[in-house]
């Protein structure tokens, strides 16, 4: 079938990784031929990328769906993707569910999407949700900006956290090659592109998987050998990496963020719960002790670090005295932003089968009061910004308001401020105006001076 001229529409649902998925399906499209369609209803080609993390999210996978199932029958050239982890967990038993369905592809597929649709298009019903060695990431993405981007470090998950159904869809971990992932960002650089997020399910768990050794017997391959190798790609001004894990996060890594110019002092470091007890029925492999030494160890090389993290409440059999410790934990640390969720059981994890699930009303409540600490923390977090000049990278236009641009600090807070600077500009903005999770700041002009800096508001 002829794809010239032929428009798609991509709903993207769930986590990082998911959205850079989407970005790299949506350059295949667009070598193909596609045209982006901002109205779903005026595309061609739907795909729908999606999450089964939370159970919220898969049930509007299939609402969506339902709408667009409805239209195939007036419109039978409409062709629809489900891509993503609800793909990869349902696999075959989506199409009995959905028959309209052309294509059901797991996320280890996204960058066979041109071969999977020729398929398509020569009359076949598509499932591919076989575990494979993932393509190497050859794509030119359709990147939603043009100053930040995502590049795929490792693939997958070999962890067996409970409650996560992460490693039954994502896979066995992939690490990329470092000469590859400094080739992407070279170009990007090349491109324009400011700052480069690392994603990783588990990212300090990247190059255990490639080979080679050290006389010692330490891996030759590690996040920290990562960032040192890729500090100096031309172009980019900013790093970050997300996801980490504290059964990795070592100090070796944390000085090396401390001394590397280009790595934000920014970390995201999931704890889950604040209680042991509940950690070893997760498995998650550590304790409340380790995490808060590794935040000890964070603040002593870098105090003014920001700290984001997750945590789930409601895990089957915790007690109120254990999520007291998972609000103690928060109390202490004062987190900068904290992803919060109550517990939802997924399919085929273990902790979904036991026979101590909470209320549905006891989760809603420890979640409310886990939220209301959240934000009183990270409120008094972004009270230390206040008077401070911070460096904040320009991504676009604020759009509750055109007179005001909108980017992030070093510390990954947005921020506000008037102004008519390009996107990728880096401007220093003094800060007039500190919320729970955003700023809002003056632009001030530099003037170099034989020995000091003399700032003009």
């Amino acid at each position: 079938m002829p794809t010239l001229n032929r428009r798609y529409h991509i709903v993207t649902f769930g986590c990082q990784m998911n959205k850079a998925d989407s970005e790299r399906m949506a350059g295949i499209l667009e070598d193909m031929g596609f045209q982006w369609s901002e109205d779903p209803n005026c595309a061609d080609l739907i795909l729908y990328n999606t999450c089964t993390i939370r159970d919220n999210a898969e049930q509007k996978v299939y609402s969506y769906l339902g709408r667009q199932a409805k239209r195939k029958h007036e419109q039978p050239n409409l062709t629809l993707v489900v891509a993503g982890c609800v793909a990869q967990q349902e696999g075959e038993a989506l199409l009995r569910r959905v028959p309209e369905l052309d294509l059901v592809m797991g996320p280890q597929h996204a960058n066979r999407l041109q071969d999977l649709l020729t398929q398509v298009f020569d009359g076949n019903q598509v499932v591919a949700t076989e575990l494979i060695h993932i393509v190497e990431d050859i794509t030119k993405p359709r990147r939603d900006s043009t100053v930040t981007a995502w590049v795929n470090v490792i693939y997958g998950c070999n962890e067996r956290c409970t409650y996560c159904v992460v490693p039954n869809v994502r896979g066995t971990e992939q690490s990329r090659t470092p000469e590859a992932i400094y080739a992407e960002m070279a170009e990007l650089g090349r491109q324009g592109y400011k700052e480069i997020t690392l994603l990783g399910q588990n990212i300090d768990a990247y190059g255990r998987d490639l080979p080679g050794v050290t006389p010692e017997g330490r891996h030759l391959h590690t996040l920290t050998d990562l960032l040192c190798y890729v500090n100096d790609v031309p172009g980019i001004e900013r790093i970050r990496f997300a996801t980490s894990h504290p059964r990795y996060f070592t100090e070796r890594l944390i000085k090396a963020c401390a001394e590397l110019p280009k790595v934000c002092e920014h970390f995201h470091i999931p704890f889950q719960s604040g209680d042991n007890e509940v950690l070893k029925r997760m498995s998650r492999g550590y304790t409340q002790e380790k995490y808060r030494r590794i935040i000890d160890t964070i603040r002593q090389y870098m105090p003014d670090a920001s700290i984001s993290a997750d945590a789930i409440v409601g895990f089957p059999g915790e007690t109120e005295a254990q999520f007291e410790n998972t609000l103690k934990l928060v109390e202490d640390i004062g987190f900068d932003h904290l992803n919060t969720a109550a517990y939802s059981p997924r399919p085929g994890t273990p902790a979904a089968v036991w026979d101590n699930q909470l209320s549905e009303e006891v989760k809603s409540d420890r979640l409310q009061q886990l939220n209301h600490l959240v934000e009183m923390k990270a409120a008094k977090r972004s009270g230390r910004y206040l008077d401070r000049i911070e460096e904040v990278l320009v991504e676009d236009r604020n759009p509750k308001d055109a007179t005001q641009l909108m980017g992030r600090t070093r510390g990954n807070r947005l921020t506000f401020f008037p102004g008519s600077f390009a996107q990728g500009e880096l401007v220093r903005v003094k800060i007039t105006e500190a919320r729970a999770f955003s700023l809002t700041g003056e632009s001030i002009k530099v003037l170099e001076t034989s020995n000091a800096f003399t700032y003009l508001v």
